[in-house]
């Protein structure tokens, strides 16, 4: 009777063993699968401001253009938090052309029958402080990160300026897209409008 306790403790045992690495193996696999669906999800479909402009012509849709620099911290938090988070990229895909436009970058830009470049622009500082590109004065773009918005015939309607988490944008992003700003016309309507707003997105 000991005997047959002691093989069925050691192989009870081991099958119990295996039986709980085969779970955790199933439990991680599921997480890394979710983890990259995830984050498939929540990318927003980012272009650049000649293609937003084409594809208005096709369809009709506003433009929010993320003005940022590379050494501009605030600008990398609002891509880790606020554009990395599903439903802030679920309503901009939706509702949105994306654009990011580096503001003190040498890319050549066609807009409103004009070619914008960057002249000044010095390859040894791509990571530092640069000159501004013609487009940021274009723009009066002035602080990183500026988000402009532009309406369905890219037309410059405002800048919101500042690091904004998902719920603060979700504002904007409703306000405009709803074309409720056009009823902004004094700041006491805005205040009102602010403190009414009920955020839905995850912060």
């Amino acid at each position: 009777m000991l005997l047959l306790r002691s093989i069925f403790c050691k192989f009870g045992t081991t099958f119990v063993t295996k039986m709980i690495m085969k779970k955790i193996v199933y439990i991680f696999v599921f997480a890394l699968l979710t983890s990259i669906s995830g984050a498939v999800a929540q990318e927003i479909n980012w272009v650049t401001l000649e293609e937003a402009v084409e594809l208005q012509k096709k369809n009709p849709k506003k433009i929010i253009m993320d003005a940022y620099t590379s050494w501009c911290g605030p600008c990398k938090m609002l891509d880790r938090n606020t554009f990395g988070n599903k439903d802030v990229a679920n309503y901009i895909n939706e509702h949105y052309y994306a654009v990011k436009f580096n503001a003190e970058g040498d890319e050549e830009i066609n807009f409103k029958g004009k070619t914008f470049s960057n002249p000044n622009y010095n390859p040894a500082k791509a990571k530092k402080r640069n000159s501004s590109h013609e487009l940021s004065s274009y723009f009066s773009i002035r602080s990183y990160p500026t988000l402009l918005f532009l309406d369905e015939n890219a037309e410059y309607l405002t800048p919101v300026i500042g690091y904004k988490t998902p719920q603060q944008l979700e504002l904007y992003l409703k306000l405009f897209k709803n074309n409720e700003h056009s009823a902004m016309t004094t700041q006491d309507k805005f205040t009102e409008y602010y403190n009414a707003f009920k955020p839905e997105f995850s912060n």
